[in-house]
């Protein structure tokens, strides 16, 4: 047990414990100060100063000049290559493909460093690293860019010449998107990527798709589908995002009814007219009404309007909001349960003639509205598992330009749904009485994310995969993964609950072609073995282009159709819809991962993805390989700038990962900083949440970056002319601070590979930022500084120290390395003790010793500090070796300091006195007679056997100005004169020490 150490000590907090008899010592935060540098004098030549051509700094040109330099002469374009053919055991990270639509960003960045870091990481660690690069490449965003740039002209081009555009628009994206990869310091084959526009990944892609067909995973169905009118298509759900601020007209609106449930009869007679209440924020979905559904287990009131005598029914729980809303009085006649409604039937509001069923809906809820929800198969997904279960209608009345059609009577053909269609719609419910209430409201609505449009729901004849049957072993295998941040699983499973079909087809040319042909007279479609293996054949040999170049009986052999069965090609035609781009990255698994068993270690990808790449990945894997793809989900969030905001161009806000490292036009505004500062950046944000990135907080990073660098320039400097090989002092022969150093070193290095392992970079930084600045600058160098200035050379307690500041040098350099990889090769570009300085990363992690580890010796030092620190806070701001300093303290303790620390009463040159940076310091165990006025008390608490005895040691520290003179050399008061050095100062110039 150890108790805090209570007295005046300044800046560092002891504790007391158990040393070999009675009591130890420890420390929990260190401080100190520098001791002065030796003055300009005729010993200056004899003191030992650093010594190296490390930079202090470097910025501007020089800084990237120096980067490109290192990345060079240290390999970095070989070093992916040169793991790989070493033993070790595999680590895959699977690189979720970048999208092929854009200059790269900050996003970008966030992403290929953090992978980067990890990879580096793994591979010190004696890892084979797997990680190939990808890109994404086909789908609409990039055919959208692609014809933007062809002008008025893209309206005559063809599909072949579209696809042409779409890949040579790809092609210079993904060199521009490569180049900055590179110039991050990402380790990888850069020669050797994968693309999903390669002919052997189109064609593996052909191969899932047939494998899960014929699994009965995937079939073509006529059912609602996310539609975007602007580019008319269907959309997978992870193509959305939902505007929040969306605005819509809702509506209020009566259904008569015309078959009245027979539990509400005694209520009315049969002259009392009775409307069922609905509210919905679509009024353009009610002519495609089928049904007006219930909850069955909830309470429904029939209601009669004060105001207008009329009769409602609607949910009890709704009854009051909604009076409030329509600004009326309701009397509740009756109230029934949900099932009551059974066998009730409505005349629709505005088709005369046709009629909806009240049926009972598991999705209906009392949160919004009136408890009755209008369900119109064609527009609703779960309106559509209504109509399934009781054959309704899914006939859609709009086209794929989001016009209502013929069918929708003449006053509504050729309507716009979300304008002029949605304005006649309120108009014939107005006409016709039906409705009661309409107003704005602003709520969540889907867009499609690349055009930022809004979109609709409609049913279509589409291909579909049955996420129902694969979701419950999914989520069963999802829940085994290990997830960071573990948060993330919650939003994944509900994802995947919520999802029962995934669409996969696409209403445009550039991607890979759904393989089906179709029977001209009956439409039903052509798909089996043997139109398989014939076009994967074509597409490995001319890739899917082959599709719309090669005539038809080419794709559709009549050797293929003798096979089975089949009548002249001339009675086909082939499909024209391509696959979803999320099936096309989604397959990745299967042609990344084949030699590592289509399992990755790592997916590391940004929280869009857990819609997205991360699910299309499980439920493809799942399917075909009834294995999860990953092993780990790592999850990052999205970059804002420093406000929080979203950056956009509009706004001015946007961070250009170019002009961080490389600067802009204006330097003062938008100085370079490196691509090691941009990977400081992305290591110390706390990427889990929202990563903010901006001018004050790349100045912060930068300010980090140059303490470590000259830190890591301190023990350069203080390590010329040592070599670790013949001059390194064991540690069991080390000077008790410099042991207690190793100890430090050692808890950190421990500490430092665990956060790494866990992904937590940021926590990486903060050890190395507290190790460094507290134990390191502002504790160790600080005491250790006179030993190697003013010892001679080769002296041992300079040796001592030179070990430490190697093993330092050492451990801090590898611990950095994954982060800032062009200073950790810049360091052993300039270790003064290698002939021939290897790559950091070619040489492993970092190397301690279980011998390290001594926590006596810990505790002895750590305590030795709350003596020191008192003395500290009665000098601030002073030199400290203008003092000499006197302890006074229990016998037992001063037993221990004396064994450990000082081996006689007085001294100027011994351990203890170097801790206390003072010129002298006398142990005593009793207060001497001419006490000073200025004194400074304590108290240790000393924890004895098993912690059940507590006793309290008190201590004196008492500081009085040295009574000698300043050393010309050392500049500390150990001199009989200021002209002569002190006795160990003028050993040291002779060259002669005792050992």
């Amino acid at each position: 047990m150890i108790s805090a150490l209570r007295g005046h000590g300044g800046g560092r907090l002891a504790l007391a414990g158990k040393l070999r008899t009675a009591a130890g010592w420890r420390m929990l935060v260190a401080s100190g100060s520098s001791s002065s540098s030796p003055g300009r004098n005729k010993f200056r030549e004899t003191v030992l100063l650093p010594r190296t051509d490390f930079p202090m700094r470097l910025s501007g040109k020089e800084l990237a000049e120096k980067e490109l330099q290192i990345q060079r002469e240290c390999g970095f374009s070989e070093l992916y290559s040169w793991q790989r053919n070493r033993k070790g055991k595999e680590f895959c990270v699977h690189d979720g493909p970048p999208y092929a639509n854009g200059d790269p960003h900050v996003g970008h960045a966030l992403n290929k460093i953090l992978k980067d870091i990890t990879n580096r990481f793994r591979m010190m660690r004696g890892s084979r690293v797997h990680f190939v690069p990808g890109w994404d490449c086909h789908g609409l965003p990039i055919e959208l860019r692609a014809l933007a740039e062809c002008g008025e002209e893209a309206k005559k081009l063809s599909p072949v010449q579209i696809r042409q555009k779409a890949r040579e628009f790809a092609e210079r994206t993904i060199e521009r998107q490569r180049a900055a990869f590179i110039r991050w310091g990402v380790m990888a084959d850069w020669d050797n990527c994968y693309y999903t526009f390669d002919k052997q990944y189109e064609a593996r892609q052909l191969q899932i798709f047939h494998k899960m067909f014929d699994k009965g995973y995937i079939y073509q169905d006529y059912k609602p589908v996310f539609w975007s009118p602007s580019t008319r298509t269907a959309l997978a759900e992870a193509e959305l995002e939902y505007n929040q601020q969306h605005i819509s007209r809702s509506v209020y609106v009566k259904f008569p009814l015309v078959k009245k449930p027979s539990k509400m009869a005694s209520a009315t007679d049969n002259a009392s007219s009775v409307h069922a209440l609905i509210w919905t924020t679509q009024p353009w979905t009610i002519p495609a009404n089928q049904a007006v559904c219930y909850m069955p287990n909830a309470q429904y009131s029939l209601v009669k309007c004060l105001n207008t005598e009329e009769l409602y029914l609607l949910g009890t729980e709704c009854v009051d909001s909604t009076a409030a809303i329509l600004g009326a009085q309701f009397e509740i006649l009756q109230t029934v349960t949900g099932s009551d409604l059974e066998g009730g039937v409505c005349s629709h509001p505005t088709i005369p003639g046709r009629e909806s069923q009240l049926l009972p809906a598991n999705h209906v809820t009392m949160v919004k509205g009136t408890g009755l929800v209008h369900t119109a198969p064609a527009h609703g997904m779960e309106d559509y598992g209504v109509a399934s279960q009781h054959n309704l209608s899914v006939d859609c009345l709009v086209d794929e330009d989001g016009l209502f059609t013929e069918a929708a009577g003449s006053e509504l053909q050729n309507k716009y749904v979300l304008n002029e269609g949605n304005e006649t719609v309120i108009q014939m419910l107005h006409e016709s009485n039906m409705l009661l209430k309409e107003e704005e409201v602003r709520h969540s609505y889907p867009y499609d994310w690349r055009t930022k449009k809004p979109v609709i729901i409609r049913s279509s004849k589409q291909w579909f995969i049955d996420t129902a049957r694969i979701k419950d072993r999914a989520q069963e295998m999802l829940k085994k993964v290990e997830i960071i941040p573990r948060s993330a699983i919650n939003s994944m499973l509900a994802m995947l609950d919520r999802r029962t079909y995934w669409c996969i087809s696409r209403q445009r040319c550039w991607g890979v072609p759904i393989p089906v042909f179709y029977h001209k007279e009956t439409a039903e479609p052509l798909i089996n073995k043997h139109t398989r293996d014939h076009l994967i054949k074509l597409v490995e040999e001319h890739g899917s282009d082959c599709w719309w170049t090669l005539p038809l009986d080419q794709l559709l052999t009549q050797e293929v159709l003798k096979k089975i069965g089949g009548s002249d090609v001339s009675n086909y035609v082939k499909g024209e819809d391509i696959l979803d781009i999320w099936f096309d990255s989604g397959i990745s698994w299967a042609y990344v991962l084949e030699d590592v068993g289509n399992i990755a270690d790592v997916y590391l990808e940004g929280k869009d993805q857990l819609g997205g790449w991360f699910q299309s990945s499980l439920l493809t894997s799942i399917a075909v390989e009834k294995q999860v793809p990953y092993r780990n989900l790592v999850i990052h969030g999205f970059t804002l700038n420093e406000t929080g905001e979203k950056m956009s161009k509009s706004l001015g806000n946007v961070v250009d990962p170019d002009i961080v490292i490389n600067g802009g036009q204006d330097p003062n505004q938008d100085p370079p900083y490196g691509a090691d500062v941009l990977r400081w950046w992305v290591a110390e944000s706390n990427v889990f949440t929202e990563v903010l990135i901006g001018q004050n907080i790349l100045q912060a990073a930068r300010d980090d970056v140059f303490k470590l660098r000259n830190t890591l320039r301190f023990m350069l400097g203080n390590l010329c002319n040592f070599d670790p090989e013949t001059e390194a002092v064991p540690s069991e022969q080390m000077l008790i601070v410099d042991q207690y150093m190793l100890h430090l070193l050692q808890d950190y290095s421990s500490k430092v590979t665990v956060a790494y392992t866990q992904y937590d970079f940021g926590k990486v930084i903060r050890l190395m930022l507290a190790f460094i600045n507290r134990e390191l600058s502002n504790f160790y160098f600080s005491i250790i500084k006179d030993r190697l200035y003013c010892e001679d050379e080769k002296h041992p307690k300079r040796l001592s120290c030179q070990t430490v500041l190697d093993q330092a040098l050492d451990v801090i350099t590898r611990s950095v390395a994954p982060i800032l990889p062009h200073l950790a090769e810049e360091v052993f570009q300039h270790l003064s003790n290698k002939k021939e300085p290897q790559s950091v990363f070619r040489t492993g992690w970092i190397k301690t010793s279980s011998v390290w580890k001594k926590p006596g010796v810990a505790e002895a030092i750590e305590g030795a500090c709350a003596l020191r620190d008192s003395f500290l806070s009665s000098v601030p701001g002073k030199n400290t070796t203008e003092y000499d300093v006197t302890i006074i303290i229990e016998p037992s303790l001063l037993f221990e300091l004396m064994e450990h620390l000082q081996d006689e009463q007085t001294s100027s040159t011994s351990q203890l006195n170097e801790l206390m940076m003072a010129s002298r310091t006398t142990l005593l165990t009793s207060v001497p007679r001419d006490l000073p006025a200025d004194i400074i008390e304590g108290t240790f608490v000393i924890n004895l056997e098993g912690g059940d005895i507590i006793e309290e040691s008190s201590y004196k520290v008492i500081v009085q100005s040295a009574d000698k003179e300043r050393c010309p050399r050392c500049k500390k008061h150990t001199s009989d004169s200021e002209l002569t050095p002190c006795p160990r100062c003028l050993e040291a110039i002779a060259g002669k020490w005792s050992t």
